[in-house]
């Protein structure tokens, strides 16, 4: 068929007309007849069967009757009018009623003629009634495009207003069926159909639209679905690719005498099977000409620092610079200190830029960067302004890369002719099937094992009403020493609300932890920065034995001597942030411990988040559970989740097929990366259409 009729504007298709178009852009972003035969049902309505009025149940399920209107009649009520009807059937008769539209509807019904009706129905008294039942003459019943499966259609109030309900769209969607002839070009390779038994494009649109059989539609949903994400693979495969071929990197082939002294004299623990893996996977790419954008993920406390550290001193064996970046002054301070005590005496040139660098220091870095003296600079988004020039930078690492916008990043690929190789590191675990979508043009490396020693930190779920025990616990642990955080929720509509909750909490920790005998730090997101860090440094060096504070210490801080998190009104916080906080604990050699403190009315989602939490510290089950609770586009944040606007698809729901076409589009491309084949030439045509327009689905038919 002719794809430019598929561009057709929907003004033109028979029934649509000026005022329904504009209705169709403006609420469903219906533009063309290509965005109406996208337009995919939410749900169907199983019409395979027809009731006798004798079988009538009273439950909520929509029913069709076969039977004939005898009587027409209207009823004066306190508040306008409704008409009644009574309609038959060889075993019964009932009602059916409307309270708004008589006019029409008196002038349209035909009295002892056969027809279908479909509604819920009502019992009042010993009689059922159907009030605004979908009627259809059963001769025209018989020979609609409808089937027994019924679709829904997505809709919104205003259209349901204006009178385009979802029987309309089903006439249009016939109308458009009869209008293209119902042909529609493949997009599929024949190889790709036979190995899979997808049906044809032609046989998916007309069985997603006008299914015959519960069969036939999971045939089509799964073929669509499939062609679906396998486009938005392929798009990432090559973006990647692409990449690759393009993008020239720096070549790393030495491993010299910083990696081989720092792995043989100054490794502090053995490194686990995933570090060593991880390490391997980052030599590999260093030393393939081609620019190493690599995402590095592993839960809190698994060891990524070191492994970032080791491909450091690849880049210093070669000849090069590095740096790393991190969102926060608290966690750069922390990566410097780490840093410069792992390498110890090994003769590394390392400093720290942050915002409140002074004056005489920066001038010292920026010599020595240009120099090419300082072998790592350390630091906040200080790193990206125009006076920071490397001599040759050749490896920057990004530490929890979602806090950088794209333009960010993309400063520091021009510090350099050529951009260096990239690392980007995050401790939040993103789903698999999410991972795949997101940053499938990225490769991917997981640390999923902790270092050997590290105890996993136990989480309890405790109700507001077991405080007084709680306190108690925590005076013992105070007792050997340790450190406690407690922290309140910060819930950015109602800051007088979230200050008010930590200054009453931190009037009840006074009171029960009196001085001098303790000392307390508090954190809060309204302090100026200073006093912000004199409090943090008080704790750090243990100088409080408790830290009350709001979520501001999420990311990075690290007090190996604290060992128990309480986390207040800890169903008011996301699965992924509960996780964040609790690693904030279990630094140390010691037992550490997470209380999740709450009150007893709590809702569905947030059961399932606590008995998560109790049950497993493995990051990535967690980020799962979350995603399931959540959708993609929460998880990520609207500005990262645009790829995941899908027709059909659910990544979550939907992940074996993701993973099916993931395989596939990467199986294709190692066969015929320029999809240069005859064979190929369906999937070629497609993907450029594909390319020229960022809605996947507008060239897919």
């Amino acid at each position: 068929m002719n794809p430019n009729l598929l561009q057709t504007p929907i003004d033109y298709l028979k029934g649509v007309g000026p005022n329904r178009a504009d209705l169709l852009r403006g609420e469903l972003g219906i533009h063309t007849y290509q965005d109406l035969i996208n337009l995919f049902p939410n749900r169907y309505i199983d019409r395979t069967r027809y009731y006798k009025i004798r079988e009538l149940q009273e439950n909520t399920s929509e029913v069709q009757v076969i039977g004939k209107i005898v009587h027409l009649k209207t009823v004066e009520q306190k508040r306008g009018k409704r008409l009644v009807a009574t309609f038959v059937d060889d075993t019964g008769e009932m009602e059916l009623v409307w309270f708004r539209g008589h006019k029409w509807i008196r002038e349209s019904i035909r009295i002892n003629v056969p027809y279908v009706i479909f509604g819920r129905c009502n019992r009042i008294g010993h009689q059922f009634s159907m009030p605004h039942p979908e009627m259809e003459l059963l001769t025209e019943h018989e020979s609609s495009l409808r089937t027994a499966m019924q679709p829904v259609y997505p809709s919104t109030e205003k259209l349901a207003n204006k009178g385009i309900t979802n029987r309309v769209i089903n006439k249009l969607m016939q109308q458009l069926f009869t209008e293209t002839g119902g042909r529609f070009t493949e997009t599929l390779s024949p190889a790709l159909l036979g190995e899979l038994s997808l049906i044809s494009k032609q046989a998916a649109l007309f069985n997603i639209h006008f299914p015959k059989s519960q069969e036939l539609l999971a045939k089509a949903q799964y073929r669509l679905k499939f062609e679906e994400l396998f486009y938005i693979q392929l798009q990432l495969l090559i973006k990647n690719l692409i990449r690759k071929q393009k993008i020239k990197g720096y070549i790393f082939d030495r491993v010299g005498e910083h990696f081989h002294s720092f792995y043989d004299d100054h490794l502090p623990f053995s490194l686990t099977g995933a570090q060593k893996r991880v390490i391997k996977e980052i030599r590999h790419d260093l030393g393939t000409g081609a620019q190493m954008n690599r995402l590095l993920q592993g839960d809190v406390g698994s060891g990524k620092t070191i492994v970032a550290l080791m491909a450091m001193l690849l880049a210093l064996d070669n000849g090069f610079q590095a740096c790393i970046m991190a969102p926060t002054e608290i966690l750069a301070t922390q990566h410097f200190n780490g840093i410069k005590e792992l390498v110890g005496d090994l003769g590394i040139n390392i400093k720290l830029l942050t915002g409140s660098t002074k004056t005489s220091a920066r001038t010292e870095i920026h010599e020595q960067l240009l120099s090419g003296e300082l072998h790592i600079l350390v630091g906040t988004h200080a790193l990206l302004e125009d006076k920071v020039k490397f001599h040759n930078l050749g490896l920057a690492v990004i530490d929890e890369q979602h806090r950088f916008g794209v333009a960010q990043r993309a400063k520091l690929w021009h510090k350099n002719t050529i951009p260096p190789h990239i690392l980007v590191m995050t401790a939040t675990p993103i789903p698999r099937t999410l991972a795949m979508s997101l940053y499938g043009d990225l490769d991917i490396s997981v640390i999923d094992e902790l270092p050997p020693g590290r105890k996993p930190v136990k989480t309890v779920h405790r109700f507001d009403s077991n405080r007084l025990k709680v306190f108690r616990f925590l005076k013992e642990e105070i007792a050997k020493g340790r450190q406690v955080y407690v922290v309140y929720p910060l819930i950015q509509e109602s800051e007088k609300m979230d200050y008010k909750d930590l200054m009453d909490g931190y009037a009840s920790i006074e009171r029960e932890f009196p001085k001098p005998e303790y000392q307390i730090s508090i954190v809060h997101g309204q302090m100026k920065p200073a006093d912000k860090d004199y409090e943090m440094d008080r704790f750090v060096r243990g100088e409080t034995q408790i830290m009350v504070a709001t979520t501001v210490i999420e990311v990075g801080v690290n007090v190996p001597n604290a060992s128990v998190m309480i986390i207040e009104s800890a169903e008011r916080f996301g699965l992924s942030q509960l996780h964040q906080l609790r690693g904030r604990v279990g630094r140390g050699a010691e037992q550490s411990y997470c209380i999740l403190m709450t009150g007893h009315k709590l809702s569905g989602d947030s059961k399932t988040r606590l008995e998560t939490m109790t049950r497993t510290n493995d990051g990535f089950e967690i980020a799962e559970v979350d995603l399931n609770l959540r959708g993609p586009g929460d998880i990520m944040g609207t500005q990262q989740s645009g790829v995941l606007h899908l027709k059909i698809a659910d990544i979550v729901k939907d992940n074996q097929i993701l993973k099916a076409a993931r395989y596939y589009a990467q199986q294709l491309l190692k066969r015929d990366p320029s999809l240069a084949a005859e064979e190929n030439k369906v999937i070629r045509y497609t993907y450029g259409q594909l390319s020229k327009h960022k809605n996947i689905w507008n060239y897919i038919s």
